[in-house]
């Protein structure tokens, strides 16, 4: 269930057991606090909760240095179901949100609001006016509140520390393989077909477009990719290029993806798509033929790499 408010939760709700923040990206990090959450309340007979914000307290309190998403709310909430969390509460982050004393926060909200029994968080978690409260001042308030805190270590992956920061940071270099690791899933961007100009289709090859939404982009290049019709069944095995198109002078970026198996039936109206690997940057080709004969090739490659997935019985996620 989805709370889009304090306002929405019903009176009476819980006992829960509750984590907090942000959870960009849903990464293996985060998925580590969900699964103890649920184990939590399902041995206390409780609600398995998470609190989470929107938009991101740094857009409130500190516009300029605000980073693009990795997840949108709704697709948050979705990941976190899949880890045994029944009730997500989104909280509008305000002003007066950021203003809240650590023990006003925990008393207002998990102890009034979600009847909270226990708390998991991170080692580096922090809460309350200007991030005072940490997990020593939560334990002490657990105390006079009479709920327990229970403190993750951080996940690694190959020495890195899995945080949204390294994902995103990933991400925008065009590094969508390893961020697929830390997340455990491939990235994805997910929107309406848009019309392009219709130079693909007459020049080099046709392509279904997306327009750039305000979340994370991958650097500008071409990538193999897995294409899902959003809301649909249908799924292809693809390519896709980020970018200006250099070669036709564009100035725009785009997000043009071209389906390695012939499109059967209507051209769908949302795609889903999962990024699984770079193949090459993008550059400046002399000609439309000679951009043509470069995506060909780049098909061939994306051809390669998924038959080498179907071989070792490796998902995209792993591989």
């Amino acid at each position: 269930m989805i709370y889009r408010s304090l306002n929405e939760v019903p009176a009476g709700f819980g006992p829960s057991a509750v984590t907090i923040g942000n959870f960009d990206g849903v990464h293996a990090g985060h998925r580590q606090i969900m699964r103890r959450v649920a184990e939590l309340a399902q041995a206390g007979g409780w609600t398995p909760t998470v609190l989470t914000f929107d938009p991101h307290p740094t857009k409130v309190v500190a516009p300029d240095r605000a980073p693009k998403l990795i997840t949108a709310p709704e697709e948050r909430a979705r990941l976190m179901e899949r880890e045994g969390i029944e009730a997500v509460v989104i909280l509008p982050f305000t002003l007066d949100v950021a203003r809240l004393e650590p023990e006003e926060f925990v008393r207002r909200i998990l102890v009034e609001k979600l009847r909270v029994r226990a708390v998991v968080v991170g080692e580096n978690f922090r809460f309350g006016h200007y991030a005072a409260g940490d997990t020593a001042m939560l334990r002490e308030l657990g105390v006079q509140y009479g709920f327990t805190v229970d403190v993750t270590m951080t996940v690694r992956w190959r020495g890195w520390t899995v945080s949204s920061t390294e994902i995103r940071r990933r991400i925008e270099a065009g590094d969508v393989g390893h961020a697929c690791r830390m997340l455990g899933r491939p990235f994805a961007i997910e929107g309406m077909v848009v019309h392009g100009q219709g130079v693909g289709s007459k020049q080099t090859v046709p392509t279904l477009n997306l327009a750039p939404g305000e979340g994370v982009i991958p650097a500008r290049g071409v990538y193999i990719t897995r294409t899902r019709e959003a809301g649909g069944r249908r799924c292809w095995n693809s390519i896709t290029n980020v970018g200006i198109r250099p070669t036709f002078d564009g100035d725009r970026l785009t997000i043009e993806t071209f389906l390695l198996t012939a499109l059967e039936g209507s051209s769908p109206e949302a795609i889903r798509v999962e990024f699984l690997r770079r193949v090459r940057e993008e550059r400046k080709f002399e000609s439309p033929e000679a951009l043509k004969a470069q995506i060909l090739r780049d098909v061939g490659r994306a051809k390669a790499y998924f038959r080498r997935l179907e071989t070792i019985g490796c998902s995209p996620a792993a591989g």
